[in-house]
């Protein structure tokens, strides 16, 4: 009996010739990410309760400044200065700050097809787009890993989700994340693993599969995972770098179930509150006004996103009724938009241009919403109260459907204007 993606690479990492679901394993870690909502804590784990003094690896260990950037408080100033004192004392290679979002800079500077990768966040399972292994973990497991360069893993069960056909004019990888989302429930692959396949993953470029993999969290999943390809490989070589190794599924690889969608007929879809599953066509609030447009996020912040949002809102104007706040994934993101003249047309059309960063959609730095407000957001969360006051709305959709709402303040089916 074969073995699918995710069990070939947490085979690979703990010596074994074969998992299974269920199985507990010992895997090393090929690296380790850390941000500054969470990295005190684990600083603290690692000198107080385990009492080590050095990581096992310091190529391997790496943190990034993406949430509170600039810092916005004596608080999180204290949070960053401990950061960039432990990175100093552990000569830590690879130590960000003011480059972007945690996962947009792993995605653009370490990761490779092979690895397996953790980190200190919920959307650290991003990074399956390129082929990795990848996942979020607690502050407890990621000072462990600093210590060990291991960790126990247990073998999920994984859900094979295949994807055919061609998307419609005016409809993205975001809606088709949300309609699996909605499908799944946000319980529904808690601790299992996501593996996506079919014609739509061939057609979809490095950026949109990111989007696929960043939102399997919201369906509870542990890991994303798709096959790396050419597109893959041309990606990471672009960017200096080559893979460690290239793992595909046995054709005789068991999954708990297959799920097929044929995505020629979806439309635009809308995530309303409070919770990321509760999924419905965009007909559905057509018309519904709102008071804040985010573009952005470790979902949609890179440069394919904002290319799409400028080519709607070309020649045209945003609403007065409406902030349309824009933030670049990655300083690299950012230069690239700058270059293009990206940003001259979300300028021009009367967008907020923010510096790379979490932003609007963590919700504590950029964007704050009022009592009664209303958000429509690329981003991957609606929580309750997640950008201000709990008595404000989060909607979530596309890039596309974010652009042409933000024309008429109120959420407006991309189809129309594009």
């Amino acid at each position: 009996m074969g073995m699918n993606g995710i069990e070939k690479i947490l085979a690979h990492h703990s010596k074994e010739k074969t998992v299974r679901p269920g199985q507990i394993v010992e895997a090393s870690i090929d690296l380790v990410m850390t941000n500054d909502a969470t990295t005190a804590l684990t600083c603290d784990i690692f000198k107080s309760q385990l009492k080590a003094e050095k990581v096992w690896d310091a190529s391997k260990v790496i943190m990034v400044i993406d949430h509170y950037t600039p810092s916005n408080s004596v608080e999180s100033a204290e949070y960053h200065k401990r950061m960039r004192d432990f990175a100093a004392e552990q000569n830590l290679r690879y130590s960000y700050e003011s480059q972007g979002i945690c996962h947009q800079v792993m995605l653009e500077n370490h990761v490779v097809p092979g690895q397996l990768v953790i980190g200190a966040d919920s959307h650290t399972c991003t990074y399956g787009s390129l082929g990795a292994l990848s996942t979020g973990m607690g502050s407890t497991d990621i000072a462990v890993s600093w210590v060990e360069g291991k960790l126990w893993f247990k073998v999920p069960e994984t859900i094979k989700i295949v994807l055919n056909g061609n998307l419609p004019r005016g409809v993205y990888s975001k809606d088709m994340i949300l309609r699996i989302i909605g499908d799944l429930t946000a319980k529904g692959a808690t601790y299992k693993a996501l593996e996506f396949t079919g014609e739509l993953i061939d057609d979809l470029s490095v950026d949109s599969r990111a989007t696929l993999t960043n939102m399997v969290v919201e369906a509870g999943a542990k890991f994303g995972y798709m096959a790396p390809d050419e597109k893959t490989l041309n990606y990471i070589k672009e960017r200096g770098r080559e893979p460690l190794e290239i793992v595909k599924s046995d054709n005789d690889a068991e999954y708990e179930k297959v799920v097929t969608y044929d995505v020629s007929d979806l439309t635009p879809q809308i995530a309303h509150p409070h919770s990321v599953d509760n999924v419905k066509p965009i007909s559905e609030f057509a018309g519904l006004k709102v008071d804040e447009i985010f573009l952005g996020a470790c979902t949609n912040g890179r440069f394919e996103d904002l290319e799409i949002a400028a080519d709607i809102l070309k020649g045209k104007k945003v609403s007065s009724d409406v902030r349309f706040l824009v933030t670049p994934a990655s300083k690299n993101v950012y230069r690239k938009a700058l270059d293009t003249g990206l940003l001259r047309i979300l300028l021009d059309a009367g967008a907020f241009i923010n510096h790379p960063s979490c932003s609007t959609c963590f919700g504590a730095t950029q964007g704050v919403l009022a009592s009664g407000e209303r958000l429509l957001s690329t981003a991957n969360r609606n929580f309750m109260g997640r950008v201000g006051s709990p008595q404000s709305e989060i909607y979530l959709g596309s890039p596309a459907t974010i652009a042409a709402s933000a024309i008429y303040a109120k959420i407006t089916d991309p189809r129309e204007v594009i």
